[in-house]
């Protein structure tokens, strides 16, 4: 594994993410319950597991958006609100932008900035420059200009890094934000997200796929069958780990430089897993 942010940061330095005896229902259904988990400054955790395990709601939760059903969550030093906190970062999952939007891409970077105030998006003076740095920092100078909807999904996911980033937020949120983006384009994504939490910011990212990030990703914590497994990759992704977190017997196989994993159940159709019952991990 590559030496991360993490690797070198000062252990005095207080935890960005703390949570504590975390539980989540939905209606009568546990999704997962004793959660404790301290992020540390520049980790990149993955967050896995199969469709429906609570993955998203986690980082709801984490921006105030979803109560816990017991326990706490604190947040760069405050107890996590629904008004939310503008130094959390937070990329959504990836929806196409309607063709016709009459945003230009940098007008999505500059929602960053100043997307709280009331009234379309038009940059003061002092957050121009701001704006401009930002897409440059995220390889979007050649397409800026152009109406958002008309860029492709690599181009569009460039930019909602950039809109993420615009507070140099020191915890940032991604849910999916690999999802139907080619190789080039993930790595491009990987590489914006990896270079921020060099900084020293932390980063909890949901993803369904670890291959992209083997070499990058401190810990992962996987979530699936009302229970969960926190661990480095190499601790966590392992038959006989993932067999006890589902109840059933699951294979990861070493394929190349790609993890596989094979028979983990998924009660809900999802793209976690292939047609053949295989799954990348």
């Amino acid at each position: 594994m590559t030496q991360s942010a993490a690797d070198t940061r000062n252990d005095t330095d207080a935890s960005p993410l703390t949570i504590r005896e975390a539980a989540l229902r939905r209606g009568d259904r546990e999704l997962w319950s004793g959660l404790d988990l301290d992020v540390r400054p520049g980790e990149l955790i993955a967050v896995l597991g199969p469709s429906g395990s609570g993955k998203t709601t986690l980082l709801r939760a984490i921006l105030g958006l979803e109560p816990l059903s017991a326990g706490t969550i604190t947040a760069l030093g405050e107890p996590v609100r629904r008004r939310g906190n503008r130094r959390i970062g937070y990329v959504p999952q990836q929806r196409p932008l309607p063709p016709d939007t009459s945003l230009r891409g940098r007008d999505l970077v500059a929602l960053g900035i100043d997307g709280h105030r009331f009234g379309l998006p038009w940059p003061r003076r002092g957050d121009r420059a701001r704006i401009d740095r930002l897409v440059h920092e995220v390889g979007a100078d050649a397409f800026a200009n152009r109406p958002a909807g008309t860029l492709s999904g690599g181009e569009q996911q460039r930019l909602r890094i950039g809109q993420a980033l615009a507070d140099d937020p020191r915890l940032l949120l991604c849910d999916e934000p690999l999802t139907s983006l080619d190789l080039a384009n993930q790595q491009a994504v990987v590489g914006l997200i990896d270079r921020h939490r060099r900084s020293g910011a932390s980063v909890l990212l949901v993803t369904h796929d670890i291959n992209p990030l083997l070499g990058k990703v401190d810990r992962i914590l996987y979530l699936a069958n009302g229970r969960f497994m926190l661990g480095k990759p190499q601790e966590v992704l392992r038959s006989d780990v993932l067999t006890d977190l589902y109840g059933a017997h699951v294979f990861v196989l070493r394929a190349g430089d790609r993890l596989v994993v094979v028979g983990a159940p998924d009660a809900e159709e999802s793209h976690h897993h292939h047609a053949d019952g295989e799954a990348t991990a």
